[in-house]
């Protein structure tokens, strides 16, 4: 997985230093930017089929590929973060996880900007490089910082998620949003973040996330309290005692 990750990494590295020379451009780098995201896939499906070659894949460019083993398959998002890529923002990454049956045993999150690289293994422990992470141990809701994503044009209930906001920094320390799920995961497994919600999400967003905040210590549900994050698409992560202050905050204020 580290092989992989850090092939497809170095094609993002000279893509996103042309960036800045495209925004300047009339076309704009929105067609670079795309075939960027392809050729990461394409590079980090190469190398895990030369590894594991039964594994299926769920890829977010390519779609769900069965593979000849039916019990695993890599769930993968070559840029996490695409708007911020498009516009020579430094905070993007790349997701890979690795699911057998209906559990996710293996994750790496790489901030591939600053060179961070967040991994995980079922029962093994959540490490940034070669650092245990624990979440963040603060209890009481008006000490945290609290993450979110921030729904766009043509996407997300935006009333229900203003209501939601206004809920939170009522009772909070900050809010942030940085444009990217998997390192939103990442910073709650390494403390940096106390918490984090967001709706609407895809597999591949938050599929390695969610086994690093599990194995730092974190408690995950989504929206309505229930286990299936993948399938709803929905997430509250935190520690014990914040996650259920937050979920039911966000619960009670999508309600009004």
């Amino acid at each position: 997985m580290f092989k992989a990750v850090e092939k497809a990494a170095y094609g993002l590295k000279r893509d996103f230093g042309e960036v800045e020379n495209l925004q300047v451009s009339m076309k704009g780098p929105g067609d670079f930017v795309s075939a960027a995201d392809h050729r990461a896939e394409k590079r980090l499906r190469e190398e895990l089929e030369r590894a594991r070659p039964g594994y299926g894949f769920i890829l977010e460019e390519g779609g769900e590929i069965k593979g000849s083993d039916p019990e695993h398959r890599w769930i993968i998002d070559p840029l996490d973060g695409t708007t911020n890529f498009l516009h020579g923002i430094p905070h993007f990454a790349i997701s890979v996880a690795l699911q057998k049956g209906d559990e996710i045993i293996a994750g790496i999150i790489y901030d591939v900007a600053k060179d961070e690289f967040f991994w995980a293994e079922k029962g093994v422990g959540a490490y940034l490089d070669n650092r245990r992470l624990r979440v963040s141990g603060r209890r009481r809701l008006n000490e945290c910082v609290l993450a979110c994503g921030v729904p766009h044009m043509g996407r997300g209930d935006h009333a229900a998620f203003e209501k939601q906001l206004h809920a939170v920094m009522d009772r909070c320390s900050g809010v942030r949003r940085f444009g990217a799920a998997s390192l939103d995961l990442a910073y709650v497994a390494a403390g940096r973040y106390d918490g984090y919600w967001e709706t609407h999400l895809n597999q591949w967003d938050i599929a390695a996330g969610l086994l690093l905040v599990s194995e730092a210590g974190g408690y995950i549900r989504d929206i309505n309290g229930g286990t299936n994050m993948l399938g709803t698409g929905s997430i509250v992560a935190a520690n014990d005692y914040i996650q259920p202050v937050l979920a039911k905050t966000l619960k009670k204020a999508a309600s009004v």
